[in-house]
């Protein structure tokens, strides 16, 4: 009888709250506006959907990585957007299903270690920071890059992994569209104009050199699966016999991947071009080659006569044959360098770029000169600016446009040399990734992940990529390395994982 009555109460308590939801959803469509009606509508689907498939969130991430720009708050001086409010929510919905099925057995990527003691070297820094706040926005970029890292690693399955690679390459696609149609019809703001009749394609973030940026972390992925996947499969297939039917049709799985990179490889080149970044050219330049060569013996020799033929033409004078602007624009910074000192240089409309970001070098010089072990404090670079700008150049950027300078300025010796370990170790880890997998889709993974460390470290030498979530993009690709290489060793990743 106690037994009855209290499954009574249950059932009662669970009419009565099913009631107060009901009541609760007519009043919000009486009395909400239309569009909070539709965010709620969609942020419950998104939730729902991410307790169920974790995956879909970081599908959703890679659109938000570009655009989330565009939905942004700021909370005590830390800005939030969809983004951050995505990987909260792939992170609780992954740890939720980590207690609910006792999974207690996690995989932990070899950049765990080192990217914690960079964290760790960080933390070292708040002693000398003179915002807490901005010192706080900057250690939490990297906690969520070990964090997307670590979830990555573990929760992604090679089908899941395709169709996350599927959503960078169109959402990179989106941004070259958008980045055109800003370039042809000029529209942006005025000082963007070249030559009177084009427009520096910026996309959503607002500066060139962050689009080319962004762009060029997805480039040399693109580039990696569209031949390695492409190529692979036509050797396998012509080794086939005819009456291997179930073999060939498995290998073709691939190939609709390979022909989207190849595509979208085209659409983010020219609109890295489109930027008219130096950052964003010399890096892309960089991965490329770098791509090339690493993938095949035979792209080594190619690349190795074509240099040795550029050398040669340039000696001849053969750079005459290019565009006169693309000349100047690639060889201006060169008559600045070896200058002791920024202040001497007379500043004209042409050279005003190249001299503001020496200018910021060499406050960044001067922080690390007075702080050489600890910097400034992480991430208060711009805090400190004040006290080193140059005349004509009192206006703070928010970094030193070299972000090897800069983390040396906020973080001294110390930082620096943790930042270069953890660097080393990623270049290092994804070469041995490349090296030792078999599954073509794994090896295109890990050479594409190369190319993307190759376009940070040249872009970085000028600008600085750890913004707009572009940290995000890269721990993403880092993690599906690591999963790729662990699983596909261990039996595990698989088309029915």
């Amino acid at each position: 009888m106690f037994a009855v009555q209290n499954l009574e109460t249950i059932r009662w308590r669970h009419a009565l709250l099913l009631g107060a939801v009901l009541v609760g959803t007519g009043f919000a469509l009486a009395l909400l506006p239309l569009t909070w009606l539709i965010v709620g509508l969609l942020g419950a689907i998104v939730v729902t959907l991410t307790l169920i498939r974790p995956h879909l969130a970081l599908c959703l991430i890679a659109f938000a990585i570009p655009f989330g720009s565009l939905f942004e708050i700021n909370l005590g001086g830390i800005t939030v957007g969809v983004t951050e409010g995505l990987i909260g929510l792939l992170l609780a919905a992954w740890l939720a299903r980590a207690i609910a099925f006792r999974e207690r057995q996690w995989i932990w990527p070899r950049l765990a270690l080192p990217l914690s003691l960079f964290i760790g070297a960080t933390l070292l820094t708040l002693v000398n920071a003179a915002s807490l706040t901005f010192a706080a926005k900057e250690i939490l970029k990297w906690v969520e890059v070990l964090a997307v890292m670590v979830f990555v690693a573990n929760a992604i399955s090679r089908r899941q992994s395709k169709a996350v690679v599927t959503c960078l390459l169109l959402a990179g696609v989106a941004q070259a569209i958008l980045g055109a149609y800003q370039f042809f019809t000029q529209s942006g703001p005025e000082f963007f104009v070249l030559r009177g009749r084009y427009l520096r394609a910026y996309g959503t973030f607002e500066q060139p050199n962050p689009y080319a940026g962004y762009l060029g972390l997805i480039a040399p992925l693109a580039l990696a699966l569209g031949l390695t996947l492409f190529v692979r499969r036509e050797t396998e297939a012509k080794k086939e016999r005819p009456r291997a039917l179930p073999k060939l049709l498995a290998m073709s799985g691939d190939r609709w991947l390979s022909w989207v990179a190849l595509a979208s490889f085209a659409a983010i080149a020219v609109a890295i071009g489109m930027s008219w970044s130096r950052g964003g050219w010399l890096g892309f330049a960089a991965a490329f080659v770098v791509v090339n060569l690493v993938r095949s013996r035979q792209g080594a020799i190619v690349f190795t006569a074509l240099i040795l033929l550029a050398a040669l033409t340039g000696l001849l004078g053969g750079f005459g044959l290019l565009p006169a602007s693309v000349t100047e624009r690639l060889t201006s910074f060169m008559a600045f360098v070896g200058v002791q000192d920024i202040r001497a240089v007379e500043i004209t409309d042409s050279n005003y770029a190249s001299i503001e970001r020496l200018a910021h070098w060499q406050s960044a010089l001067d922080m690390w000169r007075d702080h050489p072990w600890l910097g400034v404090g992480f991430g208060n670079y711009e805090a400190a600016y004040a006290g080193y700008a140059l005349p004509k150049w009192t206006m703070a950027l928010g970094h030193a446009h070299n972000y090897y300078l800069n983390v040396a300025a906020e973080a001294g010796s110390v930082g620096l040399i943790a930042y270069l370990a953890l660097w080393g170790t990623a270049f290092w880890q994804t070469w041995r990734a490349f090296g030792s997998a078999a599954d073509p889709y794994a090896k295109a993974l890990a050479l594409g992940a190369l190319g993307v460390l190759v376009h940070v470290s040249v872009h970085n030498v000028v600008d600085n990529l750890w913004v707009h979530n572009m940290y995000i993009q890269v721990a993403i690709a880092l993690g599906l390395v690591s999963a790729a290489t662990h699983k596909a060793n261990h039996l595990y990743w698989s088309e029915h994982t």
